[in-house]
């Protein structure tokens, strides 16, 4: 578990100052301040072994104008069509800013040394855009409840009070299931995603199942079969529902790569795709327009979702760097030199936590039964 991180409140607290003195003396703008006074705050800060942030330290201006775009230790991750429209999306929106992105990949000994926060802490990045976030990247909870900079893309966490943007999964799982039942099926296998270890896959899971069964349609265990978003996974999938109810007429698949595997599966097994059983994906990528048939699907813009996230990062960024110089300014101009609260130094920014809306795409892979 990753150790808990010390913040600027906890040291106000523990010196029993204002976030403002504390911020003036990591600052070393404290001549205004007692010196009873700024040695309890440094007293503070060893006895808890803190470490300032860039906005801790009352830095502003001192922006790099950078973003670290972080992606999980993959094989070939930047190659990958998923990651690679956010990060196009990223990188769109953040040159429009006057921004660069630096592309990070969080391997074992990049997480071991806790490389994130000290390209934060140093300003070598304002913030950082983590893409492919799973339940196994433990080590963001050293985010949870401070003020550095990082944003989760289309992904979110129950545990840790983290920056996010996503699709709406739920509302996708929503839609898949009324198309399905609108033309028919109540025999119908789902390809999930990993619903342990990815938060969105369980939502758009969980939403599909539950509005089957408010239109009357009873999806079991049995039937849905979890893959690894890949499309050989989907292949695999599709066999292993098939082989459990040789009558399904209709596949429901988590993304469009295990769709198109479920396509394969049904081709080798001497079945139609969208004919002998319809299917369907999620996410609208260009392999899905270009498929025979077409992939009937729930369009996730993922340019947009990399474009949006950049966009409320940087909101975030500017909006802490605001308040850090009216936390200052109001220090300086009310002379502080005790342990009064500044109002405007507490004040908190709002957690970014958007959803952006799908919509289906009707191609030729769903027939009416």
């Amino acid at each position: 578990m990753a150790k808990t991180r010390v913040s600027i409140r906890d040291v106000a607290r523990e010196s029993g100052v204002s976030l403002t003195t504390v911020s003036l003396v990591l600052n070393k703008n404290d001549g205004r301040i007692s010196d009873a006074t700024r040695e309890r705050v440094l007293d503070a800060i060893q006895r808890l072994d803190y470490t300032p942030s860039r906005l801790a330290r009352g830095l502003p201006n001192s922006q790099s104008k950078t973003l670290a775009v972080l992606v999980p230790a993959l094989q070939h991750a930047f190659a990958d069509v998923y990651f690679g429209e956010i990060i196009s999306g990223i990188y769109e929106a953040a040159a429009e800013r006057g921004f660069r992105i630096m592309l990070e990949v969080a391997r074992r000994d990049y997480v071991k040394r806790r490389e994130y926060l000290t390209v934060l802490d140093d300003c070598s990045v304002d913030g950082i855009l983590f893409i492919g976030a799973s339940e196994e990247h433990t080590w963001l909870g050293d985010f949870d409840g401070t003020d550095r900079p990082l944003l989760v893309v289309n992904n979110h966490f129950a545990q840790w009070d983290l920056h996010r943007v996503e699709c709406d999964y739920a509302q996708a799982g929503r839609i898949a299931a009324d198309h399905l039942a609108d033309h028919g099926h109540t025999r119908i296998g789902h390809i999930s995603g990993p619903v342990d270890k990815v938060a969105t896959t369980a939502d758009l899971t969980n939403a599909f199942m539950a509005r089957l069964a408010e239109r009357g349609i009873r999806l079991t265990d049995q039937l849905v079969v979890e893959g690894k978003l890949h499309v050989e996974f989907g292949k695999i999938a599709c066999e292993e529902l098939l082989a459990r109810d040789p009558d399904l007429t209709a596949i429901f698949a988590s993304n469009d790569k295990m769709a198109l595997g479920a396509y394969q599966a049904l081709r080798e097994m001497g079945k139609r795709p969208g004919e002998d059983v319809s299917v369907m994906g999620c996410d609208d990528l260009a392999t899905a327009r270009l498929a025979a048939p077409g992939l009937t699907t729930v369009k996730m813009n993922f340019l947009n979702v990399g474009a949006e996230s950049c966009r409320h990062l940087i909101d975030l960024i500017r909006a802490q760097n605001g308040r850090t110089k009216r936390s200052n300014g109001a220090a300086a101009s009310n002379g502080v030199t005790n342990g009064t609260t500044n109002g405007a130094a507490e004040h908190e920014v709002h957690r970014i936590d958007a959803l952006l809306p799908v919509e289906l795409v009707e191609r030729g892979s769903v027939r009416a039964v």
